[in-house]
């Protein structure tokens, strides 16, 4: 990995309004836009692109890209073929890699990890030390937070919220308001929707509903193809 190490042809970016910014490697490309923090890094073949900005010690390297209005800031770091661009905001420790996207007003913060092809967008959040993995979405309002993975093909979207160390994995669904929370699962085509809770250790999986106003919480399972609806409680 170049995350660590400047090249002896590295050459310091100078910005937009004529201050001395970071290191740009000698293959990286920063625009004569884009602003580059005095400690920001840009190594390999990277590209920081239109008005974007890398602040604070944030590296930016491999074949990532950095582009429109977009903020890589404080110690976040960008690689691998990843792309942040729109207006999305990548900080703290948070790191995006392989060949993830975050986009729109999106914003990845914390230690979060957003890889493989995962999409991050819209207003969406990822923060504490949560995970988007595989072609997992998160978009809209949603925000995904704590110790949560969200991996496979699975999606979340419009303000929903998946926290805790809740797993949401396979092409499962979690969408309008609701909320997966603690040790709870959400698998295969299971979807969890409108103001429906599922919580402590349970199971949402195979083509399982769980919606209107519902909770799931416990060790409750559901699966096959059982729905729990309106104000039912299940645990």
């Amino acid at each position: 990995m170049t995350t660590k190490t400047a090249t002896e042809k590295s050459a310091r970016h100078t910005n937009p309004d004529g201050t001395v910014g970071g290191l740009v490697g000698p293959n990286a490309y920063v625009a004569p836009t884009a602003y580059l923090g005095p400690d920001a890094r840009v190594l390999g073949n990277a590209r920081v692109l239109g008005n974007a900005a890398v602040t604070g010690k944030a590296q930016v390297y491999g074949r990532a890209q950095v582009g429109g209005d977009a903020f890589v800031s404080e110690d976040a770091e960008v690689f691998g073929n990843a792309q942040v661009f729109g207006d999305a905001m990548v900080s703290g420790d948070a790191r995006v890699g392989g060949d993830a996207k975050v986009f729109g007003d999106a914003w990845v913060a914390g230690s979060a990890k957003v890889y493989a092809n995962a999409q991050v967008a819209g207003s969406a959040q990822v923060d504490g030390n949560a995970k988007v993995s595989g072609t997992a979405k998160v978009f809209d309002h949603a925000k995904v937070s704590g110790n949560a993975l969200v991996s496979g093909n699975a999606w979340v979207y419009w303000s929903a919220q998946v926290f805790g160390n809740a797993r949401v994995r396979g092409d499962a669904k979690v969408f309008d308001h609701a909320k997966v929370s603690g040790y709870a699962q959400v698998s295969a085509n299971g979807k969890v929707f409108e103001n429906a809770k599922v919580s402590g250790n349970a199971l949402v999986s195979g083509n399982a509903l769980v919606y209107g106003t519902a909770t799931v919480s416990g060790d409750a399972q559901v699966f096959g193809d059982t729905q729990v609806y309106g104000d039912a409680w299940v645990e």
